[in-house]
């Protein structure tokens, strides 16, 4: 029978296989996902395939700029200590570089490195580190001048937090001061023009609400509404927010006095946005006991 793409993708995400071994393993069981699963088990890839359903929430976020262009790319582990491995940043930082030339995750994981995809090279790691990884998301921006900055970093270009800015104007400096400012504010958007339009109704509603607790008259709860939603913008945008390296100034005014334009930034954070497991050890332990 014929093995669709879509085929592939499912069974690599539920084994971490990669691309050609999911398309064979598919072939030999005549599109038979489980007798799949249990094939790739039986041909040496059962480490990565019993480890793909454990949440990776660590991890780096590294990186990359080359010309005009910056990408951040995370890689996900399971714990902070194989963040800490040398063969896994070397790994993370390839990945990083391989980003520079393409569009996003999933042409990603199909990329070459070093003769094998970043997808099977990241099986290949999970088999021999012991812990189910993968390539969870990156961004990329394009500028006249795009610098980077890394929070917490742990080698070179990768670290928990990961940061480039897009500047019209050549002040690397300046570029710098921001990057860690976004790290540490972590605006919601570059300017008004590119907030989430349901985030900003949903404050509304909410003020809204507040205001008209408050049993004042109809005139006044408008212009309290309209105080607290451009409050309520200016510290969720990048350009609105007071600048950390002198406070009396929007980022927006602060770039204008350094010469520049801010046109885009990129921030991710390790692990942002995932639900971890939290294990308690001590009942953990008290189960095995009781039996």
């Amino acid at each position: 029978m014929a093995i669709t793409a879509a085929q592939v993708k499912e069974l690599r995400v539920a084994t971490g296989a990669g691309m050609m071994d999911a398309k064979k393993a598919l072939t030999e069981t005549d599109g038979d996902m489980e007798a799949a699963i249990d094939w790739l088990r039986t041909k040496g890839l059962a480490t990565a395939a019993k480890k793909s359903g454990r949440t990776a929430a660590e991890g780096l976020v590294a990186v990359a700029v080359e010309g005009g262009k910056g990408v951040a790319v995370e890689v996900n582990s399971e714990t902070d200590f194989v963040a800490k491995n040398a063969e896994f940043q070397e790994m993370v930082k390839a990945i990083a570089g391989a980003a520079l030339n393409v569009a996003d995750v999933e042409a990603l994981v199909a990329a070459d490195l070093g003769g094998k995809t970043v997808a099977d090279t990241l099986t290949d790691k999970i088999a021999t580190i012991g812990e189910n990884m993968g390539v969870r998301r990156m961004a990329s921006v394009e500028g006249a001048n795009v610098v980077s900055y890394v929070h917490n970093a742990v080698a070179g270009g990768m670290g928990k937090i990961g940061v480039l800015v897009a500047l019209s104007g050549d002040n690397e400096e300046f570029g710098k001061q921001v990057a860690m400012h976004i790290a540490a504010a972590n605006p919601a958007a570059l300017g008004e023009a590119d907030m989430d339009p349901a985030i900003v109704e949903k404050e509304r509603s909410i003020q809204i609400d507040i205001a008209r607790e408050s049993g004042k008259p109809e005139q006044v709860i408008e212009k309290m509404i309209e105080g607290r939603m451009k409050k309520f913008i200016a510290e969720s945008t990048l350009l609105g927010q007071a600048f950390v390296v002198n406070p009396d100034l929007t980022v927006e005014a602060a770039a204008k006095e350094a010469g520049v334009e801010i046109t885009g930034f990129v921030r991710l954070e390790v692990g942002e946005g995932i639900e971890k497991k939290e294990e308690d050890f001590a009942a953990e332990v008290a189960k095995v006991v009781q039996g």
